[in-house]
């Protein structure tokens, strides 16, 4: 690395020491850090595209935006970006696989015909390389959604085929989970809904809730496999209604204790998922968050560390809610390089993160006293306190680059890997 290690830790060293005169403890800091795994979104690396064997037209409200070269075509393809950019992210961190992206060969298997098996060499992979997996029924971009409904659809025919994709796909991620000896969060979204006033809001719920419940009558071991639903506000043909509301959602969630997922841009733009997370949490078991950037609305941009990513991460640590809720991102940005969007995605939320982690306890403890002059104040100097010397020591701790030294070894594998698949 360029950056001397001798620099890094004399600049770590003033900052600790500036740190302790506030309370702080900048080794536990690190420690716990280290400690958060971020479940990093495959389908940056393709655009959403997957590879069944059949043509696979984005629709269900998906949509991406952008023409740079290099979008991984295969699976070897995808996991050789994915190593290119876990070399250069610190921490030890989860792939979130949707159903689309497993090994299927010259085979054309449909989604009601997935099998473990289809999985087992992401499986070999993530082993090889230390990294959990999480996993997602994937019921958009398919003739059988074609019509922007699934698991509340009229027709119980093409019900019946949603609900087998989802009773195949927590299978698979109990199965994975007992290989990697590490629970899979497998999370269910649907683009159910209407682009212009429903006359009937109430029976396609109904036909969601029934659905979830065949599909959840199955159990499976909390160690190998946690279940989440995600809600939205409004989509791209769903403008006027979406049958997997927020509400919806966690009332399910909260009656049979499952996992909520809360998408910072499927939400109204002036909403901020932080200020749901407390609350949520004292009725569901868990929670999952998808970071991302909404920029207008859910135009899922590469995250940054911006005042809604560091609101998220404050909150998460304030209400000591880490070891409740898994962190994962979900953006596709195809205008740029996909494996720089996964390490600026990922390393902006673990910077949010570390933030967060150094927080000075006089903060709650102003708040406590009723002293809100000095709570502001507080709020106000850590954004001001040397965080960024701890960060450097962080990645130097996890051998991966410092600041932007990474970006000279992505640009060397866009030009020798990705320029060949123009």
């Amino acid at each position: 690395m360029s950056k001397s290690s001798h620099s890094v830790e004399l600049a770590y060293r003033m900052a600790r020491d500036r740190y302790a005169s506030v309370g702080v403890d900048t080794e536990v800091a690190l420690e716990r850090l280290a400690s958060i795994p971020i479940s990093i979104h495959c389908w940056q690396g393709d655009d959403v595209r997957g590879f069944e064997t059949s043509s696979n037209a984005l629709s269900g409200g998906i949509a991406v935006t952008g023409s740079h070269f290099g979008a991984a075509r295969n699976a070897d393809e995808l996991r050789a970006d994915l190593e290119v950019a876990l070399n250069r992210i610190p921490g030890s961190h989860r792939i979130n696989l949707h159903a689309i992206y497993g090994d299927f060969g010259d085979a054309k298997v449909d989604r009601d015909a997935i099998e473990f098996e289809h999985f087992r060499s992401w499986v070999d992979w993530a082993r090889s390389q230390e990294v959990g997996l999480d996993f997602n029924p994937t019921c958009f971009s398919h003739p059988q959604s074609a019509d922007g409904f699934t698991l509340s659809h009229a027709n119980p025919s093409v019900r019946a085929f949603w609900i087998e994709h989802c009773i195949r796909t927590r299978s698979i991620a109990s199965q994975i989970g007992a290989e990697l000896g590490s629970a899979v969060v497998n999370n269910i979204w649907i683009p159910d809904g209407s682009k212009d006033l429903p006359a009937n809001r109430l029976e396609p719920r109904l036909r969601l809730s029934d659905s979830l419940d065949q599909i959840f009558q199955s159990p499976h071991p909390e160690s190998h496999l946690l279940d989440a639903l995600e809600c939205k506000l409004f989509g791209l043909g769903s403008e006027a209604y979406v049958v997997g509301s927020h509400e919806f959602y966690l009332g399910y969630a909260i009656k049979h204790q499952k996992l909520l997922c809360l998408d910072a841009g499927h939400f109204h733009p002036t909403e901020s998922i932080a200020d749901k997370i407390s609350s949520v949490l004292m009725f569901v078991p868990r929670l999952l968050l998808h970071v991302s950037r909404p920029m207008r609305w859910d135009s899922d941009h590469v995250v940054l560390l911006d005042d809604p990513t560091l609101a998220i991460a404050h909150e998460l640590v304030r209400c000591n809610a880490l070891h409740r809720t898994h962190v994962g991102l979900d953006y596709f940005d195809a205008s740029i390089n996909r494996i720089a969007a996964w390490i600026l995605g990922t390393r902006s939320i673990l910077k949010a993160l570390l933030i967060a982690l150094l927080e000075p306890a006089e903060v709650r403890l102003a708040e406590e006293r009723g002293d809100l002059t000095a709570r502001l104040l507080w709020m106000e100097e850590l954004k001001s306190l040397p965080w960024t010397h701890v960060w450097d020591k962080f990645c130097e701790v996890q051998n991966v680059p410092i600041g932007l030294e990474w970006w000279s070894d992505v640009q060397e594998y866009e030009s020798d890997v990705l320029s060949q698949r123009r």
